[in-house]
């Protein structure tokens, strides 16, 4: 049987796990529809994250808080998960596989933390379910990926306020990484305030929290009649309301993909036949027109690689998450070997858990 105790009836609590502000659009989704089954939802992130908890999100800042919801489920958009905390360890991801390492250091790296992971669609689904029949201790359930709830339910939500109306002009967002190896953002600067003064466009700015605070000046900076800059939590916003993405190597450019959208891609890592990858900033410009035109045979590899990697687009992949948990403990999954101890990066996790869990039960708060 499973390590976790079957039970017939519906998780009672659950834990989101978000070490980076960028995960709290991934597991949003996912709280709401646990708090629609009537679930109790805590939050267990660090300082930084937790001053962007909206209110009625509750952060949980103690291990005997933890225990005392007795969660069933923690859901980690991380690659890592405090060992001490009690119930199912449910890999989420923090995002698409962007191909930024090699596929045993990168995605598919198996850390030993995890005893459910939901996978987002066949091209994560299949070496997933490969691992997990080589190692045996953790199952895996295509699901889809909650962070893309909100681009596909119906009805859609009402536009966002901050992101401006459109007005005819096409709409061009930017984002990037932030690996220095990676990222184009301090080369695209000159190149995007030249394009931004010509005002034939529309744009969406945004960087990845963590690039530096100059490069984040430097990108407010671009900002007029025609460009504004936005924090990434506004992502899936922004990519709802954009015709076209300009990138480097990032995940972001999947999540666009799915929309069946354009993606123009600087020195990607590793380039796909979906994306239209330029060598160099001075030749965006030309790539973002030929975009526009959505040219056939461009169209139908993001169509192709959209089926592969996000074939769902009903907006409940946060309820077939929950659903896969509570098969989980019903033992759907049947038996599983007891994770390894791996006793180095346990210490680490253990090390690392105590910013996201500074407190005692009464230093428990609401945001």
């Amino acid at each position: 049987m499973p390590r976790c105790p079957c039970s017939r009836f519906a998780v009672a609590a659950c834990l989101m796990f978000a070490t980076e502000e960028y995960a709290l659009p991934i597991l949003r989704p996912l709280a709401a529809a646990a708090k629609a089954r009537g679930q109790e939802v805590g939050w267990i992130v660090p300082d930084a994250v937790a001053a962007q908890l909206a209110p009625g999100e509750r952060r949980v800042t103690s291990l005997k808080a933890a225990k005392a919801m007795q969660p069933e489920a923690v859901y980690c958009a991380a690659n890592w998960v405090s060992p001490r905390l009690p119930g199912i360890k449910v890999q989420v991801f923090h995002g698409f596989n962007a191909e930024k390492r090699e596929p045993g250091r990168g995605h598919f790296a198996i850390r030993g933390f995890f005893d459910l992971y939901v996978t987002q669609g066949p091209a994560t689904t299949e070496p997933f379910a490969a691992l997990a029949k080589e190692h045996r201790y953790f199952a895996v359930r295509e699901t889809g990926w909650p962070k893309l709830d909100p681009l596909f339910i119906q009805p859609p939500p009402p536009r966002d306020p901050a992101i401006p109306e459109r007005d005819g002009r096409p709409v061009v967002m930017y984002a990037s990484t932030f690996s220095h190896r990676l990222s184009a953002a301090p080369a695209m600067v000159e190149p995007l305030r030249t394009m931004i003064a010509r005002g034939d466009r529309q744009w969406l700015l945004t960087l990845h929290p963590k690039c530096s605070d100059e490069l984040f000046a430097a990108y407010r900076g671009l900002e007029a009649e025609n460009a504004r800059f936005f924090a990434s939590d506004k992502l899936i916003e922004l990519e709802r309301a954009a015709d076209v993405l300009v990138c480097d190597t990032s995940s972001v450019i999947h999540e666009f993909a799915v929309m069946n959208k354009p993606v123009v891609t600087i020195a990607n890592r590793v380039p796909h036949p979906f994306m239209l990858d330029v060598p160099a900033p001075d030749d965006v410009d030309a790539a973002i027109d030929r975009a526009l035109s959505h040219p056939p045979e461009l169209m139908a590899a993001i169509k192709a690689h959209a089926d592969c990697i996000h074939p769902s687009h009903d907006g409940h992949a946060s309820e077939r998450v929950l659903d896969a948990v509570a098969a989980f403990q019903r033992g759907a999954f049947g038996n599983l070997r007891r994770k390894p101890l791996n006793l180095i990066r346990r210490i680490k996790a253990l090390k690392a858990s105590a910013q996201l869990l500074p407190g005692n039960a009464e230093n428990t708060h609401r945001y």
